[in-house]
């Protein structure tokens, strides 16, 4: 059994290699693993466990697709990630050319050798459902110059419709090409206006109150139930990306103890429901101090985030 709840299965009659069969659960933490890898540029080791789930069997062919795709980037992107030891350091003149500047010379040399290349990477993006795939398309759209590529992604980006995650990076990389000025957005039935310029980058880059929130939930959980916790931390950093700017979001930001508790339960009633299948609200919302008269605000933040995990 694994750690995070999930299973590998190997046909001991053949080669493990050719036959390792994934648990829904553990290519879910898979699936993490490598989003936090790639966020973190830690692209050698996204390769070797890119490498290692298409050994794995039985899986959604899209997954197989996507995987491949992103390999085949990585390997071209960042050569020295392809070595057979990979100590995580690059070497000398390729660390001074920086992740970012290899990337910038990448996207280049895919434009030279395919004129329409920028192009097919905006059809992914804005014809495709969110996946790894389209996620890889915004990040090498973002060293692309010309204004063409600003307009299309800032006309799509506020059009109605959009998996708000996706929406959300789609900012993330307008911002990383320089565009300024305010996008009109749509959340739910609630019309939200951003400013590019302010669209954070990284975790570090949100309002302390963001992650506020999750230290409420790491005072709880962190070491009796620490994979609560892991799960918690990836399910909010997700959920934020989601409401980005909308008035949920801007209530987190007031900083209001009550508020910071409420959401903290609420985030903890939603990853302690999805793992265990069990709901003990009124332990957790005596766990966070969370009143009678806060019980409702408590239960429509419990349904967004209840709402977005079936979604995510």
């Amino acid at each position: 059994m694994n750690q995070e709840g999930g299973a590998l299965i190997r046909n001991s009659n053949s080669p493990a290699k050719e036959n390792i069969v994934l648990f829904p659960k553990t290519l879910d933490y898979y699936q993490i693993q490598l989003t936090v890898m790639l966020e973190s540029e830690r692209y050698g080791e996204a390769i070797g466990l890119l490498r290692f789930l298409l050994q794995c069997q039985g899986q959604d062919e899209r997954h197989y697709e996507e995987w491949r795709s992103l390999l085949e980037w990585l390997e071209a992107a960042f050569p020295y990630a392809v070595q057979d030891e990979y100590t995580g350091e690059p070497p000398a003149n390729e660390e001074e050319m920086g992740a970012q500047e290899m990337a910038r010379q990448m996207a280049k040399a895919k434009l030279q050798e395919d004129a329409d290349y920028a192009n097919k990477l905006l059809r992914r993006v804005m014809n495709e459902p969110l996946s790894e795939a389209t996620l890889l398309a915004l990040e090498q759209l973002s060293f692309f110059e010309g204004e063409e590529v600003d307009d299309a992604l800032t006309e799509w980006v506020q059009k109605p419709g959009i998996h708000p995650i996706l929406q959300f990076r789609t900012l993330q990389t307008l911002r990383r090409r320089g565009v300024q000025g305010a996008a009109h957005l749509r959340r739910g039935m609630e019309s939200v206006e951003v400013d590019i310029e302010q669209v954070p980058l990284q975790d570090d880059d949100f309002p302390p109150q963001i992650a506020q929130v999750l230290e409420r939930v790491a005072e709880q959980t962190e070491t009796h139930e620490p994979t609560l916790y892991y799960f918690a931390q990836e399910l909010w950093g997700q959920f934020i990306m989601s409401i980005y700017g909308s008035d949920a979001y801007n209530s987190i930001l007031t900083g209001e103890d009550g508020v910071l508790d409420l959401w903290a339960g609420a985030l903890h009633q939603t990853v302690s429901e999805t793992l265990t299948g069990t709901r003990n609200e009124e332990e957790t919302r005596a766990m966070y101090g969370i009143t009678e008269s806060m019980r409702f605000p408590f239960e429509q933040a419990y349904r967004m985030l209840n709402s977005f995990a079936g979604k995510a």
